[in-house]
């Protein structure tokens, strides 16, 4: 019989928020893959658990994956974590959850704080709808794209940042994106926790500072469907049902089809095009 694989969530900031049942589980598994193994060492001290640590991390996890999923396969059972939060978002957890998956190893979750809920629950920004961006890659030319992606986007935004690269983000952020309500939510759950609501071109001039501490949460307001309709290039219904009757659309259905699509009055697209027919 394989063992288990438990996703565990682990606290962002306070250590307060680490549930009975993820120390249970950090306490009673065979070994405990960790992002850092550091910052999980300090974990397992201050509530007293000693367990095998291994590494698994973004430049290891196609080496060390598959040996972990075979300790699974032997029986052994495994917790990953990852330095906070919850793993597999935004993080090299997701690989060993498929790998896992695919082998046939039985997963179970132990849920704790993710910084996504947690941010959105702060910032007291609209949050109904939501899409969750992670970190933007130091790529240029996939960040421009990514970000050039995100323009009509009519959910709010979350992004993750690390200090040193917050004020280029910010930056990036505003180029692109223009000028929006955001939150720049800093250091959740621990002691110099703030929320910062303003606008994307004053964040720039706010947190200009390289030298800026803490991990931080941005989460960036869409675009209303109204401004996203005052961005779009106007057609002229006209042309547009002289196009649709080259195509061979009678004069009458193309002035409708026209109207519908560019919100003109039919009869004002009709009427000029029989003064053009007449003419």
């Amino acid at each position: 019989m394989p063992g288990t694989l438990y996703i565990v969530g682990t606290p962002i900031g306070n250590l307060g928020d680490f549930s009975d049942r993820g120390k249970e589980t950090l306490a009673n598994v065979d070994f405990i893959c960790a992002e850092d193994t550091r910052v999980t060492a300090k974990l397992l001290n201050h509530f007293g658990i000693r367990k095998e640590l291994v590494s698994y991390h973004e430049h290891n996890r196609l080496e060390k994956g598959p040996g972990i999923v075979e300790r699974l396969l032997a029986g052994e059972n495994c917790a990953v974590v990852t330095d906070a939060g919850m793993p597999a978002i935004s993080d090299p957890g997701v690989d060993l959850v498929r790998m896992a998956r695919e082998a046939g190893v039985p997963v179970a979750t132990v849920p704790g704080p993710t910084a996504v809920a947690t941010a959105l629950a702060f910032s007291g920004m609209n949050v109904a709808r939501f899409s969750f961006e992670g970190f933007l890659t130091v790529n240029k030319p996939k960040r421009r794209q990514h970000l050039e992606e995100l323009k009509s986007e009519k959910k709010t935004m979350v992004f993750y940042e690390a200090p040193h690269k917050l004020a280029a983000t910010l930056r990036d952020l505003y180029d692109t994106l223009g000028d929006r309500r955001v939150a720049v939510i800093k250091e959740l759950t621990k002691i110099h926790e703030s929320a910062v609501l303003t606008t994307l071109s004053e964040a720039v001039k706010l947190y200009g500072d390289e030298k800026i501490k803490g991990e931080f949460v941005i989460i960036v307001e869409a675009k209303t469907e109204k401004e996203l309709e005052n961005e779009r290039p106007q057609t002229d219904p006209v042309a547009l049902a002289r196009a649709l009757m080259a195509d061979g659309m009678s004069l009458n259905e193309a002035a409708k089809q026209a109207a519908k699509e560019t919100g003109a009055k039919k009869g004002d697209v009709y009427r000029a095009l029989t003064a053009e027919k007449d003419g």
